[in-house]
């Protein structure tokens, strides 16, 4: 049966940013519109495009303080006085930017309006691909994110006394969607990611399993870096839909953030767009209603080609892979799947698949996975 499916995009996004020299672009979400709207995906009779609006301050307050929430405004409204290093900003990763509230209010409002229409029944799949800021905790902002969109649209998702599983597969940990949902049994968090001992946030190792009633629903699979198709999708396929199936969800979220692409400058994961593709099919099937968020991703030439090709998979449409000529034009991009290899040796595959087995291995006798 065709799947209703909803984009949630709104133009302000891409216009407003960290910042110059930041490796988050808005950029990158404009160029994935463009590439959906040259390849004509939103033509499809069974796609819709909204614009979302901000979430309401008390929208937010489901997951952040309010203290939190007035900080933001202020700062973005430069308040002076301010000590915004306790809430975690700053030169670097967390800037304060113009219109700060305003933009990463917007994008939670984009993530909560998809859990709305689901619950609705108004689609069966919502990708908020400005989503997926799975760092920022209930009052300080890190890695990148100043809002939780997912942690706010899972508690509201929960309060309608749904079962949510939330799977995470950006390269960097889910942390702020774990600790939120970690002593509870009415959320399953899944997460693939770097090892936290080589990369930011330095969590997700696979002994955080949850705490009292939680203890359980909470999945953490480090992978080695170098970690390449092969053994990512078996690992994949070894924990998460026997998790899903006997957690039984009534929705699932999903945060696709696409740093685990071989040329991802801040990562050292090794995937291709094809096996990124086979993750996006993976959770389509097991899915019964289905919000997508974004994420990471900072190779302005993966990001749009890697979301276009994971809405396809949302909408049931597949895309010639030879990239629209007014596109290659504007962005000087051949081909939609990555059509060269990334660099490493058949010795290192080896060595990476015996540790990505050991840690599937010691994650499936935590969770009596069969």
């Amino acid at each position: 049966m065709e799947r209703q499916a909803i984009f949630l995009s709104s133009p302000e996004v891409w216009e407003r940013g960290h910042g110059m020299g930041h490796p988050l672009k808005p950029e990158r979400l404009q160029r994935t519109f463009d590439l959906l709207v040259a390849y004509g995906a939103f033509q499809a009779s069974n796609v819709c495009v909204l614009t979302p609006e901000p979430a309401s301050i008390d929208e937010l307050a489901v997951f952040h303080t309010m203290e939190y929430i007035e900080v933001v405004k202020a700062l973005s409204e430069g308040e002076r006085g301010i000590p915004a290093g306790r809430y975690g900003f700053g030169p670097g990763d967390n800037p304060v930017f113009a219109s700060m509230f305003e933009t990463e209010s917007l994008k939670v409002g984009s993530s909560l309006k998809g859990a709305k229409l689901l619950v609705r029944g108004e689609c069966d799949v919502a990708f908020s691909y400005s989503g997926g800021l799975h760092h920022a905790g209930p009052d300080f902002a890190s890695g990148f994110c100043v809002f939780n969109d997912a942690a706010v649209a899972i508690h509201w998702l929960i309060q309608k006394d749904l079962r949510v599983a939330y799977v995470d597969i950006d390269v960097h940990h889910g942390d702020g969607v774990q600790w939120a949902f970690f002593d509870t049994d009415r959320v399953l968090t899944i997460s693939f990611h770097q090892d936290g001992r080589t990369l930011f946030p330095g969590t997700g190792f696979v002994d955080e399993i949850g705490r009292g009633a939680g203890v359980g629903y909470c999945v953490n699979i480090p992978l080695p870096p170098g970690t390449g198709d092969e053994g990512y999708l078996w690992a994949f396929r070894e924990v998460v839909p026997p998790l899903l199936e006997r957690f039984d969800a009534d929705i699932v979220v999903s945060q696709l953030g696409v740093d685990t692409h071989y040329k991802d400058p801040l990562a050292q994961l090794a995937l291709t767009t094809h096996g990124q593709e086979g993750l996006f099919k993976i959770l389509s099937e097991l899915a019964p209603r289905w919000l997508a968020l974004g994420g990471g991703g900072y190779a302005m030439d993966v990001v749009p080609r890697a979301w276009t090709i994971a809405f396809g998979v949302m909408s049931g449409q597949t895309f010639p892979d030879e990239l629209p000529s007014n596109y290659r034009r504007k962005y000087g991009r051949e081909w939609l799947h990555d059509h060269e290899k990334p660099p490493f040796s058949s010795v290192n595959e080896h060595h990476l698949r015996s540790l990505i087995e050991q840690i599937v291995s010691i994650a499936k006798e935590l969770h009596q996975i069969a």
